[in-house]
């Protein structure tokens, strides 16, 4: 190009860096060059941008599964989030293995991400702690006991407690609490919502928790064996979206009615549950809020921000439908 325009190389390097009013570069110039770059199609090389400035303008986000529809969501915030301050997302479902996380972290590194936005998986962060002292970690939904890394999730025990008082308010004593993965702390959160409000109003040995993923198949599958009891719960919170999905259709095949036979709760809010019938009581979690603020203080991270080592909980909102 140097040598078709008659420009130096110099000139031509500061104009596709987008520096050209720094170096007072004219316009007639610029419109020059810039039209022989896209006659020639050419795109600037990230790698070589990367080795130079030492930033790729790449994030990675590690998300335990991306057929969640909560987690979907969180992951459109986000990118919009990044795209609008310059960034482009590496997407990696972790297939909520510990060992998929520690590798597709590690393997984030090496394509020379410029930090790590993640929705953690297992009991054990110290992988995640270990690398952040290569590379700015922020954590969102879910984070580690003791932890030194910085996160925001939503307040998961007031969700739990406020969605059994919910049941309980309405003259239900046989609940059941169909959980998701055992060791992520918003589950144990939740859980211990249940059990307070249980054991508050005196319902200690009416405790009833079951389950173990945060899949539609575990809620279907722990939904048939509740129905098949002798005597069946009459309200069921359940612990996710998913979770929810699985436990509505078996109630649908046992022929009983929601809520008049079986009221029913969930975790996590989605616009698609107002249009099912019954519409579907939930506990919202402000996804969008958890997402921007994550972004925020992962990019003051990155640029070197002190004071960015926030540890945040968001309130829960609870959304009133016909289920409960």
């Amino acid at each position: 190009m140097a040598e078709r325009l008659g420009y130096s190389a110099t000139t031509i390097s500061r104009v596709l860096s987008g520096k050209a009013e720094k170096y007072r570069i004219s316009p007639d110039t610029v419109n020059a060059v810039l039209r022989e770059a896209r006659r020639c199609n050419y795109s600037p090389s990230v790698a070589a941008q990367s080795l130079r400035t030492r930033r790729s303008n790449t994030i990675g986000l590690l998300l335990p599964s991306v057929a969640n529809p909560y987690f979907a969501d969180m992951a459109s915030v986000i990118i919009t989030e990044l795209n609008s301050a310059g960034y482009t997302t590496i997407v990696v479902d972790t297939m909520e293995s510990e060992q998929r996380l520690s590798e597709s972290a590690r393997s984030l590194i090496s394509r020379q991400v410029d930090g790590i936005l993640a929705v953690p998986c297992g009991e054990k962060g110290m992988d995640l702690e270990m690398l952040s002292a290569q590379i700015p970690v922020v954590l969102i939904d879910r984070y580690y006991e003791d932890t030194s890394l910085p996160y925001v999730t939503t307040n998961n025990y007031q969700g739990g407690l406020d969605a059994t008082r919910h049941l309980l308010s309405r003259g239900h004593t046989r609940i059941s609490c169909i959980q998701g993965v055992q060791s992520s702390m918003p589950n144990k959160e939740r859980v211990r919502g249940y059990v307070k409000a249980m054991e508050d109003e005196g319902l200690a040995q009416d405790i009833d928790i079951i389950g173990n993923e945060f899949s539609v198949q575990n809620g279907y599958l722990e939904t048939k064996l509740l129905m098949s009891r002798a005597q069946r719960p009459t309200a069921i919170f359940a612990l996710s979206n998913t979770i929810m999905l699985g436990a509505l259709k078996a109630i649908r095949e046992a022929g009983l009615r929601i809520p008049e036979d079986v009221a029913l709760i969930s975790f996590d809010n989605n616009l698609y549950m107002d249009y099912m019938t019954p519409s579907i009581t939930r506990i919202s979690q402000p996804v969008e809020d958890m997402a921007k603020l994550a972004v925020k203080i992962l990019l003051d991270k990155i640029k070197g921000a002190s004071n960015c080592g926030s540890q945040l909980r968001l309130s829960p909102i609870m959304v009133a439908g016909e289920s409960a």
